[in-house]
């Protein structure tokens, strides 16, 4: 009988094995642009980089062009909307003709370069500012996408420690990853696996409104995994911190823990970078967003299937079963901010989602939320709640005698727990009435998170 229960799982997983197996297949057909789609993007960035080069040139500053990201790495998804990077790298100290001893910065001297060139840009501020020049649907181009440049002003430095900014590590981080995709190159197309499966259960992207895994840290951790499959199966049954560190650049993992800054340490996933040993490249995950990519991974392999690849916008037919479920209240929001789309603006519409939160959870009992960012400057909001009947408002210590007095003449219901006062408070409060009120006694403090709008839908 053991004999044949073996046989039979033996059977289940070599037959789930070849239904992964097609999976990926499909996926990839779908996910990896075509020679011409790939060769026509490399050729656009080849011209704008090649004019961008020319007028550096003309105006005698010191530097140099390539093509970065995950174009020139080969591990390029499709998308509706392409993001393509041109980084400039300048000569340290470069100086003004008119003889200024400091070094100008090299966002201005980009921006000089661009101007020059004649060239249609917005400016994106940052740590250091670059700027992202649009080119549009074109009857001339083979492809029907749209089409992003982010044009990075980057040092041109000899090693990792000379950076001043990450972006300057990114030559590094292109010529690694081409050396592993040389050496095994099936493991582009294992990468362009892990961007679409982790774009589809939103988990991709280091910006701090997603708090995910960047394009490099994914290619990184399919290299150290020698593909997607592994990864995706060490990851959904791991438990604890892991550690990473592919090079050795190491002793051990007590000699990463204790030479690695302690805030580099505080993600459940330390990914040594193999370019700079002092980097986290995992430094930006979250625990939620981990917790997640986890869950979605040992969910994929225990039944996998296709929709694992598919990007749900909003999951709001899920949300609206469960409240019908549960004989809750589906709240839905709009809320806007004038700060700069991106990182920025998803930042502050995030900050603002988990306060209003806090404020909710006062009076209703929240059974789930959502956070859905436009990735311009608004955002969508998505509560399941009920209302509360009461609430325990917790007061003073026993001790403090005058401060118990003081609580007990506020409120009727009190009770003693624990060596604290507390008080039991009837709500009788719909949710209209609190986002009334949640507006109005918080106007200050919502405008000075940048927020300009907020309504119900």
């Amino acid at each position: 009988m053991a004999k044949e229960g073996r046989h039979k799982d033996k059977h289940k997983n070599q037959f789930k094995d070849r239904k992964i197996k097609q999976i990926f297949s499909e996926q990839l057909s779908l996910v990896k642009p075509g020679k011409d789609e790939h060769a026509t993007l490399k050729e656009m960035a080849d011209k704008l980089k090649g004019v961008i080069g020319m007028c550096a040139k003309n105006l005698k500053i010191k530097a140099d062009c390539f093509v970065g990201g995950s174009l020139a790495k080969g591990t390029i998804i499709k998308k509706d909307i392409y993001d393509l990077d041109i980084f400039v790298r300048f000569e340290k100290n470069q100086k003004e003709k008119k003889g200024k001893k400091q070094e100008e910065d090299i966002s201005k001297l980009l921006e000089r370069i661009l101007k020059a060139a004649r060239l249609k840009y917005e400016k994106i501020h940052g740590s250091r500012d670059y700027f992202i020049i649009q080119d549009g649907k074109g009857k001339e181009k083979k492809t029907k996408n749209k089409i992003f440049f982010e044009i990075v002003p980057v040092l041109k430095i000899r090693t990792p420690k000379e950076a001043e900014n990450t972006t300057d590590l990114s030559f590094f981080h292109i010529s690694y990853i081409m050396k592993e995709t040389k050496r095994n190159p099936k493991l582009a197309d294992e990468i362009m696996l892990a961007k679409a499966f982790c774009h589809a259960q939103g988990c991709y992207g280091a910006e701090s409104y997603i708090k995910g895994f960047s394009g490099y840290a994914l290619e990184l951790l399919v290299c150290n995994y020698r593909g997607f499959l592994n990864f995706i199966r060490h990851a959904a049954y791991s438990e604890g911190k892991i550690i990473i560190d592919k090079e050795k650049l190491y002793k051990n993992r007590q000699d990463i823990l204790i030479n690695l800054n302690e805030a580099k340490l505080q993600s459940p996933v330390v990914l040594v970078d193999p370019t700079f040993r002092e980097r986290n490249a995992l430094a930006s995950l979250s625990a939620e967003t981990f917790e997640k990519f986890k869950k979605s991974c040992a969910d994929f392999l225990r039944n996998p299937s296709k929709k694992f690849f598919e990007k749900q916008e909003t999951g709001i037919n899920s949300l609206k079963k469960e409240a019908k479920r549960k004989k809750a209240q589906l709240i839905m929001l709009s809320c806007s901010t004038g700060r700069q789309a991106g990182d920025i603006a998803g930042s502050k519409l995030l900050k603002f989602f988990y306060f209003i939160s806090s404020q909710i959870e006062r009076y209703f009992d929240v059974s789930s939320r959502k956070f859905v960012y436009s990735q311009e400057k608004t955002a969508r909001l998505y509560f399941v709640l009920k209302r509360k009947k009461q609430r325990i408002l917790s007061g003073p210590p026993l001790n403090l005698h005058d401060n118990v007095k003081g609580f007990k003449k506020e409120h009727k219901n009190c009770f003693a727990r624990n060596g604290r006062i507390y008080a039991k408070e009837k709500l009788d409060i719909n949710f209209n009435q609190f986002f009334k009120n949640f507006k109005k006694q918080n106007a200050q403090r919502i405008n000075d998170m940048g927020i300009t709008k907020c309504f119900g839908l």
